[in-house]
């Protein structure tokens, strides 16, 4: 190979294979959280883990390996243009073509792994995954007790313990209830001080429970009450298998790419029994179809974008990386909104599946070869494009261009009024240069926004296509739910963008030498930082606020229309499934059913217990009882009481109407609402806190997430402070380098807070220090850095 072509490939190459690695990290960040905390956990042996990590990225690289591919290109090539190598290359004679050529070496390369991703890796990486998950939440390892929380998944069976402490084989549980609702009128009930839970198996636990009894009440005969007491006993548990997965119409992510190709040509092959009646072997067949076409066509991109990409790159003399950053970006757009549109139109029958499919790619191809005729026969800039749309646009719009030039004296000499006025009264902030450094940062955090927000929802679309397709959701929900989950994403992104723009910014300004010359004027490095600080705190109170006043409430609407997509019923806050809840004063409740509008219940039992031993002190049941506002207590009709003395009964009474003043919980305890802790803010979050600790719920995860409002912002400002020393340290190597130790930062710092975040939701650090750890590491680990950079 020629020096020449190594010369251009390895431009190339690397902007590619940075592109496509920050990409597949942007899209791996939604899991991994979820993956550090079966490590937490020790939900999982590590190579299970290892294997959880491996088996994502398959899916993720179906997306991003294209968009790698363009942007190597086009970031390449404009910086071969804006540095005008690409002028002397073609003043020795070098034709467009000549790039062409040096260039479809890697697309085909490219393309060749794309396609062998997408036609073998990844169904096989979405079957494996798949199968690993179903085996890990059968496994032992996967299931863990909380404490004081209600475990209601069993087989008729409820569980709940008052303290636990893990061992290496054991767990010992202190203060066991377990309610046996094979007949949920009369639960028999298992009451005992301390515990030992052993696994038997991957799908079985038997607990080794010591002084407790076991106590039961005859429905149809109130004055028949069974108490057997027992030093010792031993119960197996059977913990509860995944839920069968419900019947997908087309799980295609699992299929074999010749199995698409058969069921979309043998309807006949489709026999599963249909949903509705639009679900008919015809339809299917169809979207098998659209899936096969999809995985052939999505490769071939590298194809047809690369030669669109070459013309660009290497006519967009101006703007230099950020000029093919730009272009990528725009392209990746319109490729995809193309391409969905066009799958949208097959999936639908309106025109074939694979003209719908390919559509895309021929629009792309066609542009491509228009664009290499056009810089082959004559000179093509992006400049002029400018111009040309400029001139378009003023010979519609004279009359205000005219009037542009009218005032422009007037223009002037306000100006130079305001320049003055801004002289006057800026206190010496912001200056030219501030202004310049921050003119750059906007410019590059924009388009890193955009550039993940786009492929993170272009990511989404097609996971949830299936659902789509199945549940024949029009595009206007899918566009709806797209728009409301974006604000979320730009929470998520920003830190991350935030750290790529000032890697990127105070680099380019460190090789062009403009740092240097800064200095020469006798201007400090932190001046010059300044207001990257300043905007970056502004950014990190914006987020917070951002979180407090619209992110919930778009999470929300986000969360009914995904329900809506998944064909799930509406979202509901009221839980009337949860039938079991810890009181105010050592009392469980149980009730087969609750009017919240109404106040009152239906067959309702209360357990009180003796807070220092755990032993059962009294049980009241009733078939009904309804909340009194003028005696503010709890009026139970038709029901018994009866008092213990350790495994004795000291009393017993019937009654039709009774009130009992330890039972006085009043009804908006018992109306809890389940919500997620991305659809409160803080105050909420706090509140919310409070009220569920009290009933005996988890609350761990909710603590970790509390804190997390004020840490998750504050980062913005940290990964600034950070991004100074490591951008000034790699700025003579390019901007390149930048971005990949802004990579390198990111995962480190991303996989610290997953695994912190971890093991507070596991109880194995304080809330607090799960979520502002991370801060405090990274902020004075930056903080250090920055002062050892020559001033």
């Amino acid at each position: 190979m020629k020096i020449f072509s190594r010369y251009i490939l390895s431009e190339v190459v690397q902007h590619a294979l940075i592109g496509a690695s920050l990409f597949t990290f942007v899209i791996f960040m939604r899991d991994l959280g979820r993956l550090l905390e079966i490590v937490v956990r020790n939900s999982a042996p590590l190579p299970s883990v290892a294997e959880l990590f491996f088996l994502t990225l398959p899916v993720a690289c179906t997306i991003t390996i294209p968009m790698g591919m363009l942007v190597g290109i086009l970031i390449g090539l404009s910086r071969l243009a804006a540095d005008s190598e690409v002028t002397a290359m073609r003043a020795s004679g070098l034709g467009a073509w000549v790039f062409v050529r040096i260039i479809a070496f890697f697309a085909v390369s490219t393309w060749l792994l794309a396609m062998a991703n997408s036609i073998w890796v990844a169904p096989m990486s979405s079957a494996a995954l798949a199968r690993l998950q179903n085996k890990l939440k059968t496994s032992q390892a996967s299931f863990e007790i909380q404490p004081r929380v209600f475990y209601e998944n069993f087989s008729n069976m409820v569980l709940y313990v008052e303290d636990v402490r893990s061992g290496s084989n054991a767990s010992e549980w202190r203060g066991v209830f377990l309610a046996n609702v094979s007949d949920p009128s009369s639960p028999k009930i298992t009451v005992a001080r301390d515990g030992l839970v052993i696994a038997e198996g991957p799908n079985a636990i038997r607990m080794h429970l010591n002084n407790g009894s076991q106590q039961m009440a005859e429905p149809h005969n109130p004055g028949q009450y069974e108490i057997s007491t027992f030093v010792q006993t031993d119960l197996p548990i059977a913990i509860p298998p995944p839920e069968e997965a419900k019947l997908e119409l087309v799980p295609v992510s699992e299929m074999s790419t010749s199995e698409l190709w058969y069921r979309g040509h043998h309807s006949e092959a489709n026999t599963a029994k249909p949903r509705n009646a639009q679900d008919t072997p015809q339809v299917r067949a169809r979207w098998y179809l659209v899936e096969f076409h999809r995985r052939l066509a999505l490769p071939t991109s590298c194809l047809v974008l690369a030669l669109v990409g070459v013309p660009l790159g290497l006519s967009s003399r101006k703007g230099g990386k950020s000029m093919g950053f730009v272009l990528a970006i725009v392209l990746v757009f319109l490729y995809y909104f193309v391409s969905l549109t066009g799958i949208s139109l097959g999936r639908s029958g309106k025109i074939p599946p694979g003209a719908g499919v390919w559509a895309a790619n021929g629009i792309f191809l066609l542009a491509g070869l228009v664009l290499l005729h056009r810089m082959e026969h004559s000179s093509m800039d992006l400049g002029s494009l400018r111009g040309a749309w400029e001139a378009v646009r003023n010979r519609f719009t004279p009359k205000q261009h005219e009037k542009a030039e009218v005032e422009t004296a007037g223009h002037v000499r306000d100006g130079a009024v305001a320049s003055s006025c801004k002289r006057r009264f800026s206190l010496h902030y912001p200056l030219l240069l501030d202004e310049l450094v921050l003119r750059d940062f906007f410019t590059h955090l924009g388009l890193i926004l955009v550039s993940f927000i786009l492929l993170t929802l272009v990511f989404t679309f097609f996971e949830l296509l299936g659902d789509i397709v199945r549940n024949r959701i029009p595009l206007i929900i899918v566009g709806q739910y797209l728009l409301n989950v974006t604000p979320s994403m730009i929470y998520v992104m920003t830190p991350l963008g935030v750290l790529l723009a000032v890697l990127t910014t105070i680099g380019l300004l460190q090789k062009t030498n403009e740092i240097t010359a800064m200095k020469a004027t006798g201007t400090s490095i932190y001046r010059v930082i300044f207001p990257i600080f300043v905007i970056a705190a502004v950014i990190s109170t914006g987020l917070f606020f951002f979180d407090q006043f619209y992110i919930p409430g778009a999470n929300q609407r986000q969360e009914t229309l995904r329900n809506q997509i998944k064909g799930k019923p509406a979202q509901t806050y009221l839980r009337p499934d949860r039938k079991w809840i810890f009181g105010e004063h050592n009392t469980i409740y149980y009730y087969e059913f609750f009017d919240p509008d109404q106040n009152t219940f239906g067959n309702i039992t209360a357990f009180q217990f003796d807070p220092a031993t755990f032993d059962l002190t009294g049980r009241v049941h009733a078939t009904r009882a309804h909340w009194s506002g003028e005696l503010k207590k709890w009026v139970f009709e038709q029901g018994w009481v009866r008092t213990f003395r350790g495994s004795a009964i000291q009393s017993f009474h019937q009654f039709e109407v009774e009130t009992f003043p330890n039972l006085i919980e009043p009804p908006g305890y018992f109306k809890k609402e389940v919500r997620q802790s991305s659809e409160m803010n803080y105050q909420e979050l706090r509140s919310y806190i409070s009220d569920l600790q009290q009933s005996g719920f988890d609350v761990v995860r909710l603590k970790v997430q509390l804190q997390k409002k004020f840490a998750y912002p504050v980062i913005t400002l940290i990964m600034a402070i950070l991004a100074v020393p490591f951008s000034l340290s790699a700025g003579k190597k390019g901007a390149l380098t930048g971005i990949a130790v802004a990579l390198g930062v990111a995962v480190v710092y991303f996989v610290a807070a997953g695994l912190f975040e971890a093991m507070g939701n596991a109880s194995q650090l304080p809330a607090a220090m799960a979520a502002w750890a991370p801060d405090l590491i990274f902020g004075f680990l930056g903080g250090y850095l920055l002062l050892k950079v020559p001033t």
